[in-house]
């Protein structure tokens, strides 16, 4: 089950990241006319923000196509058509006004859960739904009268057919499951500036099993009505109010977590700063400027638990702070640099200069604050560990190759070799800043190998998964990689 809803996370990334568009459009919009929205005589700024506005309020069917694709197997297109038919169908069967015809309600008596059907929870549900029937079916043989319709082609007709039966049941089970995550999201936000607090330590606290993306649906998006990202960005809401589940994030991603960096740099064993230097500058780098924190904060997670604890705590003070000073800022992709500047001018956007002053406070609590931790419990974070003679091998062959070739090729090739190669590695996957691998046996590589080629940090998830923290150019150590698992194994077969 673990595994399935990091599946499901991973592939809320493609389209997470459309949002960055969003705020593009957005945010430039603002820059040039605040009063975008409200009547405005410029029409570049008007035409930039409802361009963004089309893909906020278009987020359920974005995520129904996007999950889709990322559950299926070759992550066909046909997966992605699929996704769209199931969302469709099951939010037209459901909307108010069929079910008023089906009923013979007056629409004001619908049950005022199916007002909300077109939402991000039936997003993903309809995605998961599109994508495993393409993983079922996509290579279906049918008889040849039907032979039109076998392979891809079968699929979006099951779906179809499993999408109105979903909506039969949902038709009795909806009003009951939005009813629970309302009143989750309600209880939360019912707490106010402790409940963004709380917010903030579940969100660091599921980072390491993957699951942060579903805590994260319940308040970022519309799913039960809080949707602080589209009403930050569409500037609906309250200022000081809305956006309060993500000002928070910025002092910490891009502050608090370079502080951390310094402090494990400075208690780095001297003969080890130069190599841990350049993995620390560039996660801090990541961080700012992206709010990309993985490689910094798989850096220290699995080495220091106890100092990951103290950063989901200094995470949920963050919230906590931001919200009590009613100090806003929104985001499309992550709490760095980029979003800081397209949001500086939103609407919503209010006490901004207090989330800096709040971020250079991080950044002196967390160094100082780890440089303690580090010392007193003599926590190996990332330098602190002795080299040993087969670390100092690896790593000086891994130096060598990368000189001489495609450094994403080169890094591929080591990792696939620690891996064990064709006979151990079976499915390689990836998210926005981790290679997600299916081992016949995860105690079978070689840890030495595979740090040596720089990476933050792995993870051994179970005996036959492994995730290995690559950064934001994931993505093209993922390709090679496959590409080598598949070149492998065609040699095999022929």
């Amino acid at each position: 089950m673990l595994d399935y809803l990091q599946k499901i996370g991973r592939s809320l990334m493609l389209p997470v990241s459309v949002l960055v568009v969003a705020s593009l459009f957005m945010g430039t919009g603002y820059a040039i006319d605040a009063n975008a929205l409200q009547g405005s005589s410029n029409v570049l700024a008007t035409f930039l923000v409802q361009a963004g506005l089309v893909v906020i309020n278009n987020l359920p069917l974005l995520f129904a196509l996007g999950i889709s694709m990322g559950i299926a197997e070759d992550n066909n297109g046909a997966a992605a058509l699929s996704g769209a038919v199931s969302f469709l169908m099951i939010t037209t069967l459901l909307s108010p006004e069929i079910l008023s015809g089906i009923t013979g309600q007056a629409i004001d008596q619908v049950n005022p859960a199916f007002k909300a059907i077109n939402n991000v929870f039936i997003g993903i549900i309809s995605g998961v739904l599109a994508g495993e029937m393409y993983n079922r079916f996509h290579n279906v043989k049918l008889p040849q009268w039907l032979g039109f319709f076998s392979g891809k082609r079968a699929v979006p007709i099951v779906t179809a057919a499993l999408s109105a039966l979903l909506a039969v049941i949902l038709l009795f089970l909806w009003p009951t499951v939005y009813g629970g995550l309302v009143a989750f999201g309600t209880g939360i936000a019912n707490l106010g500036d402790i409940g963004a607090g709380i917010y903030g330590i579940t969100n660091k606290l599921m980072i390491p099993f993957g699951l942060h993306h579903a805590v994260n649906n319940v308040f970022w998006f519309d799913t039960i009505g809080i949707n602080d990202i589209g009403n930050f960005w569409s500037s609906q809401g309250e200022p000081g109010v809305t956006g309060r589940y993500l000002a928070g994030f910025f002092p910490i991603m891009m502050f608090g977590l370079p502080g951390a960096a310094l402090a494990m740099y400075k208690n780095a064993r001297p003969e080890n700063r130069a190599s841990v230097a350049s993995l620390l500058i560039a996660g801090s780098v990541a961080a700012f400027v992206t709010g990309i924190t993985e490689p910094l904060e798989f850096s220290f997670m699995f080495a220091a638990p106890a100092l990951y604890a103290v950063h989901a705590c200094l995470t949920g003070l963050s919230l906590f702070i931001c919200s009590a000073l009613h100090a806003t800022l929104g985001f499309s992709f992550s709490a760095g640099l980029i979003d800081m500047a397209l949001s500086w001018r939103m609407p919503m956007a209010n006490n901004q200069w207090m989330i800096l002053v709040l971020g250079l406070v991080m950044f002196v609590i967390y160094f100082f604050l780890f440089d303690f931790l580090i010392r007193r419990f003599d926590f190996k974070t990332p330098g602190r560990e002795a080299v040993s003679e087969a670390d100092q091998t690896a790593s000086n062959t891994a130096k060598a190759s990368s000189q001489t070739g495609d450094k994403y090729q080169v890094m591929a090739e080591n990792i696939y070799q620690g891996l064990g190669g064709k006979d151990n590695l079976e499915i390689v996957s990836n998210c926005a800043t981790r290679l997600r691998l299916q081992l016949k046996d995860s105690n079978a590589i070689d840890e030495a190998k595979i740090k040596a080629t720089g990476v933050p940090g792995l993870r051994k998830v179970n005996e036959h998964n492994l995730q290995i923290v690559v950064g934001t150019d994931v993505q093209f150590v993922a390709d090679e990689l496959k590409e080598i698992l598949e070149t492998d194994k065609s040699r095999d077969k022929n």
